[in-house]
């Protein structure tokens, strides 16, 4: 039988809170073959069109940014967790269940027209998704797609992404919080 991607993705239960099935995808990075698989799955719908830049979310759309652009040939930008990047960021706050979260990004990072492919793990609410969209887009650039590993469809974070008028491609689906 051969694998998927997401047989590669383990579940945590309980974690980080009681109620929550965590889904890991750290036993998929360790494994070379699933790892490749879902870097390769991750570009495929790109393939041919223009990307000029690869921007990845806090923290492991950093493993997985990083290797998509490096696929494509093309420069990758974080987008961070604020206070974290050294020099002149812009900013943009996004609600969390009980608080308020904000991400930056470096000014000088994407140039405006742009085309830029934003991956990360997992989508969940979309709250970071869409403050990392709302980023690249008032440095002038153009967001071609939002490429997740994990779909978290109960949560409703591709039909926000996609309300926004954004092309989300994820590799699997676990249905649940």
């Amino acid at each position: 039988m051969t694998k998927t991607v997401k047989d590669y993705i383990r579940t945590i239960v309980d974690f980080p809170h009681e109620g929550i099935l965590f889904r890991d995808v750290t036993t998929l990075f360790a494994d070379p073959r699933g790892f490749r698989m879902c870097v390769d799955q991750l570009l495929a719908p790109y393939a041919g069109m223009r990307i000029d830049k690869v921007a990845g979310l806090e923290a492991r759309g950093f493993i997985l940014g990083g290797a998509v652009a490096h696929q494509l040939s093309t420069g990758f930008i974080p987008i961070r967790k604020k206070g974290k990047l050294p020099g002149a960021t812009i900013s943009e706050s996004y609600k969390l269940e009980y608080g308020e979260a904000t991400v930056e990004v470096h000014d000088d990072a994407i140039q405006p027209g742009e085309k830029v492919l934003l991956v990360d793990d997992l989508l969940a609410t979309g709250g970071t998704a869409e403050a990392g969209i709302r980023l690249i887009e008032r440095l002038g650039a153009q967001v071609v797609g939002c490429a997740f590993v994990v779909d978290l469809p109960d949560l409703g974070g591709r039909k926000r992404l996609e309300a926004l008028g954004m092309d989300v491609h994820a590799l699997c689906a676990f249905e649940g919080l």
